[in-house]
């Protein structure tokens, strides 16, 4: 007999948050997805099928996770990638952009594993997303220090939330649906970038970075770490 269990994925409607999804749905799993547009959320289901629920959740408002996790069942994990924010300079950043990583990646993820709590099984497993610039700056103190603390924090989770596992991965850049909506001539002068940097002269397949987030809500010996799937940029 085959055991369905159900994972919320907070930012499932794109990227790495979608690819997750799809792949849980693919194996028989349910999943609950959120995100904050609607009718993002509606295509997202419409292809993903009847196991998949949609609700509108915007990780920077509390009451909008609380209503997210209400009435859901037992889950077997929670993978948050949801996350929009600005970046700047340490000179010349305003206190409104040199505080947003933290206002949406970190307080979000941080809110959002504290709304699940309730709902996660004694068995579950927490994938938190950070950022390669944890380990190697690229030009922002305020990002480098938000993607260092989520990884403190899901160390932090870990030691206090046990038997529940969290981990954290920890990507670069990847060929994603994000990057292909932007300008061709902005998203290869990244890529080139990116491929200098690492030591694999690439940037991720979404697949990859999929396969990584898997790997931590699927493997039980894994607790407290970070996942470095960037291509050995940490490293060059």
């Amino acid at each position: 007999m085959t055991i369905q269990r159900t994972y919320a994925i907070i930012g499932g409607t794109s990227g790495m948050g979608f690819g997750v999804a799809r792949r849980l749905v693919d194996r028989g799993d349910r999943v609950l997805i959120g995100g904050r547009d609607q009718g993002r959320l509606q295509h997202a289901a419409g292809v993903l099928g009847e196991r998949a629920t949609t609700r509108v959740v915007d990780v920077t408002d509390r009451a909008t996770l609380s209503s997210f996790f209400s009435k859901a069942p037992p889950l077997s994990g929670l993978f948050t990638p949801a996350a929009s924010y600005q970046t700047g300079s340490f000179r010349d950043a305003s206190p409104e952009i040199a505080a947003s990583p933290f206002h949406s990646k970190f307080w979000g993820q941080y809110w959002t594993v504290h709304a699940a709590l309730p709902y996660l099984a004694p068995t579950s497993g927490i994938v938190l997303v950070s950022g390669a610039a944890s380990v190697r700056p690229l030009g922002s103190a305020s990002y480098t220090a938000c993607n260092a603390a989520i990884e403190g924090l899901a160390r932090g989770l870990a030691t206090e939330l046990a038997p529940i596992r969290v981990n954290c991965l920890s990507p670069g850049t990847i060929d994603s649906e994000l990057w292909r909506m932007r300008p061709s001539n902005i998203r290869e002068a990244a890529f080139s970038t990116w491929e200098d940097l690492t030591l694999s002269g690439r940037v991720a397949l979404l697949d990859e970075i999929v396969d990584a987030a898997l790997f931590l809500l699927d493997n039980a010996n894994m607790n407290g770490t970070t996942l470095y799937c960037d291509g050995g940029y940490a490293l060059r």
